[in-house]
């Protein structure tokens, strides 16, 4: 599979050297689909939505509306109506966090979460389930902490810094058959996986565009209709509105009422886009081959050391190479024209676990091919003979 002529910014040289570029996990090269969709959009149906009658007007809501039902096949949820435009993740978990009412004070979370999906919810008392030395979840944990206190259960469904794929149908089981909702962050799994939201069961589920090929600036919070509709807006202003007088105002039926002010339009018509452009592409099964290939080449390599070994993951390679500070490797990395990750990938408490302040990450993605890997791995024998 060679999907890599299909985005243009990968065409290009860094430092001299041909671009190899392995922070997919951070963000996703867009292809020519997205960017041709986006510009077309700005060409011939800039306009405001849901407030005109000229044709513009009538042309953009039928595009922003068309998004909207595309994201709810995409997903599989039941309607429409049940998908919420945010700006990401980050933004679509704060809503809930605001919105979402309980009378019980305590959050389960795992130890994979970002730091999107642990510090909006640090109001409440938060509960952690931990991990093995493998980054599998333990379920045990798990269910031993979801009890009569627990507000919602907040999960990964995809670990953004080992790539471990969590049971996600579990989780949601164990905390209904306790009465407990469910919210899903599914950045790092919309991208590479078919997400079924009826099928998993959850409450909530979350994902950003920038992940899988879309733009900047937009994402998706699915909600259960009944929830939305007993949830309070989260941000209040036009277009979210029924009616307003001096001292009051009636609010919009979901998801309308979380949608305040204008929306971005065309973020919402490059997600459609990038929907299209990944709809019938079977990617698990290349990235899957690639993220073994990305093992055997960094096995071979002294000092390198991989984080984690999840029995079920995507194409993320986290490692340390002994004796070189994470930044330094991407230094050289970068002079050889690889991009690459490195830090604390917004998930300092998972990384503490592994004995980490810092590491290096190689995530993989539609366009990713074995040379790149094969580049990765010369990279890092220059990393070796740099700081030897």
């Amino acid at each position: 599979m060679n999907l890599w002529r299909d985005f243009p910014a990968l065409d290009q040289a860094v430092h001299g050297k041909p671009l190899v570029y392995l922070d997919s996990a951070a963000t996703s090269q867009k292809p020519r689909a997205v960017i041709d969709a986006i510009s077309r959009f700005y060409e011939q149906d800039n306009a405001n939505v849901h407030r005109g009658v000229h044709a513009l007007a009538e042309r953009a809501t039928a595009q922003l509306e068309d998004a909207r039902e595309r994201v709810r096949r995409f997903i599989n949820a039941a309607r429409a109506d049940e998908i919420v435009f945010v700006r990401g993740v980050t933004e679509a978990v704060n809503l809930v966090a605001d919105s979402f009412e309980s009378d019980r004070d305590e959050i389960v979370v795992t130890a994979l979460e970002h730091h999107s999906n642990l510090v909006p919810w640090q109001r409440f008392k938060v509960r952690v389930a931990g991990v093995d030395d493998r980054g599998d979840l333990r379920l045990d944990e798990l269910e031993k902490l979801i009890g009569p206190r627990t507000r919602l259960v907040a999960a990964a469904h995809v670990s953004n810094a080992l790539g471990t794929i969590n049971p996600v149908e579990k989780i949601v089981k164990l905390a209904h058959d306790k009465g407990v909702a469910v919210l899903l962050d599914g950045a790092q799994a919309a991208p590479h996986l078919k997400v079924d939201v009826q099928r998993i069961g959850c409450d909530f589920y979350a994902f950003s565009a920038h992940k899988m090929y879309g733009p900047m600036g937009i994402g998706v919070l699915y909600g259960k209709a009944a929830l939305l509709d007993a949830m309070r807006p989260w941000q209040r202003g036009g277009e979210m509105v029924q009616k307003v007088s001096w001292e009051s105002a009636t609010y919009q039926k979901a998801p309308y009422r979380f949608e305040a002010g204008t929306p971005d339009v065309a973020a919402a018509v490059g997600l459609r886009a990038a929907i299209e452009w990944l709809s019938g592409k079977d990617l698990l099964e290349h990235e899957q081959g690639l993220l073994r290939r990305g093992i055997d080449v960094l096995q071979t390599i002294p000092g390198v050391r991989l984080l984690g070994a999840p029995r079920e993951r995507i194409g993320i390679l986290t490692f340390t190479v002994e004796g070189v500070h994470p930044h330094d490797v991407g230094t050289v990395l970068d002079q050889e024209g690889i991009a690459v990750r490195t830090g604390h990938l917004c998930a300092q408490p998972l990384l503490e676990r592994f004995g980490q302040t810092a590491v290096v990450r190689a995530s993989l993605a539609a366009y990713s091919r074995p040379e790149d890997l094969d580049a990765l791995g010369a990279g890092l024998h220059k990393v070796r003979e740099t700081f030897g």
